[in-house]
């Protein structure tokens, strides 16, 4: 079956806007906005918003602190990590997995590392050690981020969350970052999603996370380096420059690389000691030109502001408003966004000061998101399309570690992208044959009870998915006609390349 649901499914991928529906009635848009605001729609939700009208909907999803949601609290009740400290987290986790290895080099007669870090040389762990604890800690971090995308009301939240930690990337694979994840995630990007741009920015430059990641808390100046005559400390341009390229300004933004040094001078002290920690001796504190505008330095505990100043310069940066505006539009429009959307999308980010509430609130109420052209003109990353499956189907989550694994096996494993770039969020990074492939595999397992960890009412879902599908092709109707019962015919409506899409 996965050959023939293949087939069909790259060809209306390939079509493109072929496959793009005519406008419809009331309850096609519904489950446009469903699909786009949110992971897709659940059997009942298409009624729900038809009842509430489309701009309350909105409303409503803009201000997820009104949204019950008590819910939430029970699925997650068992995952103990998700609530602890990054310093909690050390000391339960990192901490025992740094001194099992330093044991474990001292039984083979070398020294222990400094730094804790893994020897290549070492025997391997045994299962149920401080390595697989210590593994708990991403996976349970990945174990919430499935869930809230499943089973939460707030489902804007829950996709701007994804956003912004995507815009604001940490691989968790490097060094001391997963242990740090957690409260990167929770701390520093949840409470800002809907917030001021410049405090989800600032957040994120003062997470450990971040610092680490991009090899900031290192960076110092050449004299403290002479001073301190310890680590191989230094200038680290690192930051200084996904700050500008990544975060803010955009590649082609016309900042220089002498920017880029002396946005790296600014950020020198900002480092890591009990979380966040500004380290006056590290810092520089000469005169700085970031993109013509003056930083007096001048030493002193004020040496922090220099950072400070330039967050404020690049978020207040008419580049940033544009390139966030164009972020955001492709993600909730299209891959190539209309440059009059664009345009007042920037303007309302420049008005509000960054105020992504109502920034938000204008993309969402625009005639372009609403339009009709819009549907289906997005492609689904692995991480949509797993998760908008499940919503479709109701499905009942009794485990979500399983579905870890099959965000691995859909070449999206969870907190685990290396560049700072972050996932891809345009129809080539995910329409090749092989990422279809999976996905049909994915499809059929959950079409007919074999995806672990999930449970599906095959009978009673197929009768409803079709409304959550509006404008199947022929072709699609065809293909289904020809299942052999509902468990395979559920499998080839979520395998159609109408599904593929939102």
């Amino acid at each position: 079956m996965t050959r023939t649901i293949l087939g069909f499914v790259a060809l209306g991928l390939v079509a493109g806007a072929s496959t793009v529906p005519a406008a419809g009635p009331a309850p096609d848009q519904v489950v446009h906005v469903l699909y786009r605001i949110g992971f897709g729609p659940r059997p009942w939700d298409v009624e729900k918003v038809q009842t509430l009208g489309i701009e309350r909907y909105i409303d409503q999803q803009l201000h997820p602190e009104r949204i019950p949601d008590a819910g939430m609290d029970a699925r997650l009740s068992g995952l103990k990590t998700v609530t602890l400290s990054s310093k909690q987290i050390s000391e339960q986790y990192e901490q025992p997995l740094i001194q099992a290895r330093r044991a474990r080099k001292e039984t083979q007669g070398g020294q222990p590392s400094a730094n804790g870090t893994s020897d290549a040389q070492m025997p391997r762990p045994r299962p149920g050690g401080p390595q697989q604890a210590a593994n708990t800690v991403v996976m349970e971090l990945s174990e919430q981020k499935l869930l809230r995308a499943v089973y939460s009301e707030r489902q804007l939240q829950e996709v701007l969350a994804e956003l912004w930690f995507n815009h604001f990337n940490v691989d968790a694979r490097k060094g001391r970052v997963r242990f740090m994840l957690t409260e990167y995630e929770r701390d520093a990007i949840r409470p800002h999603v809907l917030g001021s741009f410049r405090d989800l920015l600032g957040a994120t430059a003062k997470s450990p996370a971040m610092l680490f990641y991009l090899d900031n808390f290192m960076s110092a100046s050449g004299m403290a380096r002479q001073a301190q005559n310890r680590m191989p400390r230094g200038l680290n341009e690192n930051y200084g420059r996904e700050l500008m390229e990544l975060h803010t300004l955009g590649v082609d933004s016309g900042y220089t690389q002498k920017d880029v040094t002396e946005v790296a001078r600014a950020f020198t002290g900002w480092t890591i000691g009990n979380g966040f920690f500004f380290n006056q001796r590290l810092h520089d504190d000469g005169e700085k030109v970031v993109l013509g505008h003056r930083i007096k330095g001048g030493g002193g505990p004020g040496g922090i502001a220099d950072g400070e100043q330039v967050l404020d310069l690049l978020a207040a940066h008419p580049s940033t408003a544009r390139f966030i505006a164009t972020k955001l539009s492709r993600r909730f429009v299209s891959d190539t966004p209309p440059a009059a959307l664009v345009d007042r999308v920037a303007a309302r980010f420049t008005e509000t000061k960054g105020d992504l509430r109502e920034v938000m609130r204008t993309l969402l109420l625009s005639p372009e998101f609403l339009a009709p052209e819009t549907a289906r003109a997005k492609v689904k990353t692995p991480f949509e399309f797993l998760v908008s499956a499940l919503r479709a189907t109701a499905a009942s989550v009794s485990s979500a570690r399983p579905l870890i694994r099959t965000m691995q096996d859909l070449g999206m494993p969870l907190y685990q992208c290396q560049p700072p770039t972050g996932y891809k969020d345009t129809a080539e990074a995910w329409a090749s044959t092989g990422a279809l492939v999976n996905r049909m595999n994915v499809a059929q397992a959950l079409g007919t009870g074999q995806l672990a960890g999930t449970t599906v009412n095959t009978a009673e879902t197929h009768t409803t998915l079709g409304a959550l599908l509006p404008g199947l092709s022929d072709t699609t109707r065809a293909t289904m006609a020809r299942a052999a019962n509902e468990a395979e015919r559920l499998a080839l409506t979520l395998g159609s390349p109408e599904f593929q899409r939102r």
